[in-house]
């Protein structure tokens, strides 16, 4: 076994470069494992957890890139490497240093380059995100804040600075966003809004339950100009809600917003009342995952409430007066052919996520049907990991536990493949569910990594498994032809992630009825 770490001195990439050439690596043939990551004191922790030798990389600090690699042999790591630096490297000429103007180093330096700029992208570690955001606040930018790990007491100096200067910090954590159809971070590609019926903007604190509410509209024939993300702890407590406030305002006051879908996992009750009061004249549905409205929730007449994504894309439909889709069609039926000769002592559900928000949706509708679901983001601490024997259990392996030193599993796929193939030979489960995100940033074809694996576990007979792909055609990777892929390997591919969890929760329950539950 051969182990190679190499540190390309001040070469600073974003996250996502970094993650395209981890991919890169670990993809040659002979590779056990490899990583491209910044020189963090936390990224060479990960490395030195991994085996490497710290003398390798002795004197590297956070502005230096870190190419790690373990393979079988000096070959398959030389080619490791060189496979990285190609996918990382081939957008920006042969590598670093050898453009004839290099790339600015500064903000202010990026600034005389293109003066015109309204929006920066801050892609450091947390540690320097506040400092970053503050001089882009400086300068009158707005900020998609892409860096996690900012403590919150710096995400509410940032927002109120931003507040009173009227910008938006989407924020810390903030991987999707569209603003005039300008796809950032993770995001999906939505039709001309003039071809469309309708205007909607999507405010949202959960990042694939932004991308599905603009997925789900964009596929009904719905116009999305705007997806603002505000970050998972802006409607908090803590937090206070100062950019959804100002993003509802804002996009209110906006002639050609028809409607504003707000979307969240449980906000604080105080904090949602205030955001929701923002909305003023203009039409807006609340998609608050889990939370159903109470008496205290005494909404202005033009909030509408939903527990769902597809309750709450459905609710916008009605508000325009526009036709509702069919997302139950043939899925009955489906569901009932599933459950005919599945095993009876097979009842269990697995959840193998990379959506986060995907996740928490199924969590909450599992439990409404199923019982308790164990998870390691449970919608009850008495749910957390390690579940017991004979429990459903959900993973979102998004989280850091399970991408410290390894790409997110929208990127690479990998990490939900070993999962998969343990669970195919787990007893007693009756149904995997997956979710597939497609879009910038996403891999270009999950389909043909995880569909062949799929088609094998379905084909010993067993266990049956239902996958949901969210995006759309526009996107890179074609929506129809993603969910063709995994219907070929015997898959039951519902139309939106809602309607995926009760195809689950149908098939374990034997109840094929389930899938046409109202939401």
């Amino acid at each position: 076994m051969t182990t190679t770490v190499t540190v390309l001195r001040d070469t600073y990439l974003d996250s996502v470069v970094q993650l395209s050439g981890t991919r890169a690596m670990r993809a040659v043939a002979g590779v056990e494992w490899a990583t491209a990551a910044m020189a963090t004191e936390a990224n060479l922790a990960t490395l030195t957890e991994n085996g490497f030798d710290p003398a390798g990389w002795d004197g590297a600090g956070a502005g230096d890139l870190v190419l790690a690699v373990r393979a079988e042999d000096d070959d398959a790591a030389a080619a490791a490497e060189e496979a990285g630096r190609a996918a990382m490297f081939s957008a920006r000429d042969d590598g670093p240093g050898t453009r004839e103007e290099a790339d600015p180093r500064t903000l202010a330096e990026a600034l005389a380059r293109q003066p015109g700029s309204t929006v920066a992208v801050v892609s450091v570690p947390g540690d320097y995100a506040a400092l970053e955001t503050t001089k882009a606040l400086a300068n009158g930018l707005h900020v998609l804040l892409f860096s996690d790990n900012v403590p919150v007491e710096d995400e509410v100096a940032l927002k109120q600075r931003a507040l009173e200067e009227n910008l938006l910090v989407m924020g810390p954590g903030a991987g999707t966003a569209m603003l005039d159809r300008t796809c950032l971070g993770f995001a999906n590609v939505v039709g001309d809004p003039a071809a469309r019926t309708g205007t909607v903007a999507v405010v949202a604190a959960a990042g694939t339950g932004a991308q599905e509410a603009a997925s789900l509209l964009d596929r009904a024939g719905i116009g999305v100009r705007h997806v603002i993300g505000l970050g998972g702890r802006d409607l908090t407590a803590a937090v206070g809600g100062p950019m959804g406030r100002l993003a509802v305002r804002s996009l209110a006051a906006d002639p050609d917003t028809d409607a504003i879908l707000l979307v969240s996992k449980p906000p604080d009750p105080a904090v949602a009342r205030a955001v929701l009061a923002e909305a003023g004249d203009t039409p807006l549905v609340a998609a608050l995952i889990g939370l159903e409205k109470t008496a205290d929730d005494d909404d202005p007449p033009t909030v509408e409430r939903a527990s769902t994504l597809e309750g709450g894309t459905t609710a916008v439909l009605r508000r325009l007066g526009h036709p509702l889709p069919d997302s139950t069609a043939g899925l009955r039926d489906e569901v009932a052919a599933a459950v005919r000769d599945l095993p009876g002592d097979r009842r269990l559900v697995r959840g193998l996520f990379s959506g986060g928000t995907l996740c928490y949706e199924a969590l909450v509708l599992l439990e409404q049907e199923l019982g308790p679901v164990h998870s390691n983001t449970p919608l009850d601490d008495r749910h957390a990991l390690p579940a017991p024997a004979g429990a459903h259990v959900c993973l979102d392996l998004g989280e850091e536990e399970f991408t410290r030193g390894r790409p997110h599993p929208m990127i690479d796929p990998e990490a939900r493949i070993e999962h998969l193939r343990e669970t195919g030979e787990e007893p007693g489960v009756a149904v995997v569910l997956l979710d597939v995100v497609l879009g910038h940033g996403s891999h270009p074809d999950p389909a043909s990594a995880l569909a062949p694996l799929c088609a094998e576990i379905i084909g010993r007979g067993g266990l049956r498994i239902v996958v949901y792909v969210l995006g759309t055609e526009q996107d890179p990777q074609g929506l129809d032809r993603q969910r063709a892929a995994f219907a070929e390997a015997g898959c039951i591919v519902p139309r939106t992630a809602a309607r995926a969890a009760l195809a689950a929760a149908a098939i374990a329950a034997r109840a094929p009825e389930l899938v046409e539950r109202p939401l």
